[in-house]
């Protein structure tokens, strides 16, 4: 069938609506975009494309539209996100992207569900303790949104595996905890060109940065990877992960992500954001 005749039909599907500004639009409900996906042979990914591409909104983005546009909204449904990390920033930062309607999500994680996760990870459940994060965030993204095609590896991330997993992904979340993890990452996201959205926090304060191809800022951060100790871990082990801080961070990475995927700009290069939830600011720190 025709890109021409896939538009027709889905003009005549379209319903007319008021959004909440007062102006008119054409939309598709939820059980529209899964009848016609079927009957014209279209992943739901495909199809809500082509609606986009057709000045139909699908509803479940409708109030998306008004802050990324009907364009990046097509963008964020077309791009490819790796989280390395589905426990406290990544279980956040699954939910996030899923509900935007980032098309494609690269699920990387080796570990399970335990007790102590259950103050702040958004998939540990006490029903299902001993559940792979990796399995858990992406049977998550399957209820939220059928639209989006998602990957899952239970799995460490490491430099031997991450190039090969990461591969085709646009830009990709540090959702870890381990500093020779994420080191390894940044090392993978230089090798494959895509930027890197980095997120860490302990106790009341956080920090992001984007980490862009060419310009490495980790060593800035933490220092040197050489002189980390083998199973490096931040400060969060001493000063605890309260539940607001991997929610309040992860929702920072996604408000980055999605500026660089939908087109609409980002934050400086070489700058650290730092977050201090207990005295409510915020301070961007220029690295040499």
């Amino acid at each position: 069938m025709t890109a021409d005749r896939i538009t027709d039909i889905l003009q005549q599907a379209a319903r007319l609506g008021t959004d909440p500004a007062g102006e008119k639009y054409r939309y598709l409900l939820l059980k529209d975009t899964v009848i016609l996906a079927g009957e014209l042979g279209l992943t739901r990914r495909e199809l809500e494309i082509a609606a986009l591409k057709a000045g139909i909104v699908p509803e479940r983005y409708q109030r998306n539209i008004g802050t990324i546009g009907m364009a990046g909204q097509v963008k964020l449904l077309e791009a490819k996100v790796g989280l390395v990390g589905a426990g406290g920033l990544g279980g956040f930062a699954v939910e996030l992207l899923a509900r935007c309607g980032v098309g494609s999500l690269v699920i990387i994680d080796g570990d399970s569900f335990t007790d102590s996760n259950l103050n702040r990870q958004l998939y540990a459940l006490e029903s299902e303790l001993s559940a792979k994060k990796a399995v858990q965030a992406a049977r998550r993204v399957g209820e939220i949104n059928g639209a989006v095609e998602v990957t899952a590896h239970q799995c460490f991330g490491d430099a031997g595996n991450l190039p090969s997993l990461l591969q085709g992904c646009d830009l990709v979340l540090d959702c870890l905890d381990n500093l020779q993890a994420r080191f390894a990452l940044e090392q993978a996201c230089q090798q494959l060109k895509i930027p890197l959205v980095h997120g860490a926090i302990a106790g009341f304060m956080g920090q992001v940065a984007v980490i862009r191809p060419g310009k490495p800022l980790l060593a800035e951060i933490y220092g040197r990877q050489q002189n980390l100790q083998s199973d490096s871990r931040g400060v969060e082990t001493h000063l605890g992960n309260p539940p607001f801080a991997p929610a309040l961070v992860a929702a920072w990475q996604t408000g980055e992500a999605v500026k660089l995927l939908a087109g609409l700009g980002s934050s400086p290069d070489g700058v650290l954001l730092f977050i201090d939830i207990f005295s409510g600011r915020t301070t961007r720190i220029k690295l040499p």
